[in-house]
């Protein structure tokens, strides 16, 4: 018997996540009475914590002191979706926007706007993964990481991933390849040291950590990095059999003969070919005036 298929959120994850609030909610003034009926309220920042299950792991101090300054201007105009902790009346674990909870902290921001969803860990966790994923900076070992866990534990294939999210299928196999290199070169992803181009071509050398070197050492692009990784493949053996020698000496009589390079290519009881090379027209010209054609 079939199974119903599993609900996915990535097209309805808007009504989850808060993007269909207007984002003209001023913090200052009272929530309406529509806004609290879709679960927003203002909370003390002070009252949430983030959730060990966020997949983006990095957060650079830059980047949170930039939205910090933006946000002591106009305040956090998206809230935050928060659940509540069990057990306690006031106390709420973020399941998506970290980034802007920290950064409200360092803007010294007392209250923030929240939409408030009661989900299992299940489904906090995938609207963890997704949300990141549609909207946040991951970096590239981020994002494989947020595939796997979405593919090994709410049952994902690639095509559904692709869709739900608006990637491409290729794009969700790429990623996910990142997982298969070597320690140090994910660290070198992670620091920023490597794109997820620089990455995806070291994939299938046989010593990326070594290309991987090289790579940051000389500052390469993408398409230079591409270039090095199939210099650097292991060769197959394409040692050409030796010419038999009285062939190699007919082509050295007729190119003196001719002036020009002359190479033969012997088949056995198939034959073979006799290629003239010439670089202009007037050396067309003479081969033709010695071979006695008009």
């Amino acid at each position: 018997m079939n199974q119903p298929a599993k609900r996915r959120l990535g097209r309805g994850l808007a009504a989850l996540i808060g993007d269909d609030i207007p984002e003209e909610v001023p913090l200052s003034q009272p929530m309406s009475a529509a806004a609290q009926a879709l679960g927003l309220r203002s909370v003390p920042i002070a009252f949430i914590q983030a959730s060990p299950n966020n997949p983006r792991k990095l957060f650079r101090e830059e980047e949170l002191q930039d939205l910090a300054r933006s946000l002591r201007e106009k305040g956090l105009l998206q809230p935050l979706v928060v659940r509540p902790i069990i057990g306690s009346n006031d106390r709420f674990e973020l399941v998506a926007g970290e980034r802007r909870w920290r950064a409200a902290q360092r803007a010294g921001l007392h209250e923030v706007p929240v939409l408030i969803r009661d989900l299992l860990d299940g489904e906090a966790l995938e609207i963890a993964l997704i949300e990141n994923i549609q909207r946040s900076d991951l970096n590239p070992l981020e994002e494989a990481r947020a595939y796997s866990q979405l593919m090994q534990e709410f049952d994902y294939t690639q095509q559904q991933l692709a869709e739900s999210l608006g990637k491409s299928r290729s794009h969700i196999a790429n990623t996910l390849r990142l997982l298969n290199l070597p320690d140090l070169v994910r660290q070198q992803i992670e620091e920023g040291k490597l794109t997820a181009g620089h990455a995806r071509a070291l994939v299938a050398t046989d010593a990326p950590e070594d290309l991987a070197q090289q790579i940051i050492a000389l500052g390469l692009s993408v398409r230079e990095a591409e270039q090095l990784s199939r210099d650097q493949a292991t060769p197959k053996d394409k040692t050409a059999p030796e010419k038999d020698a009285n062939l190699a000496q007919l082509e050295r009589q007729l190119s003196e003969l001719l002036g020009l390079k002359v190479e033969i290519a012997d088949k056995g009881r198939k034959g073979g070919a006799l290629v003239i090379s010439y670089k202009s027209l007037d050396q067309l010209d003479e081969v033709c005036r010695k071979l006695g054609t008009d």
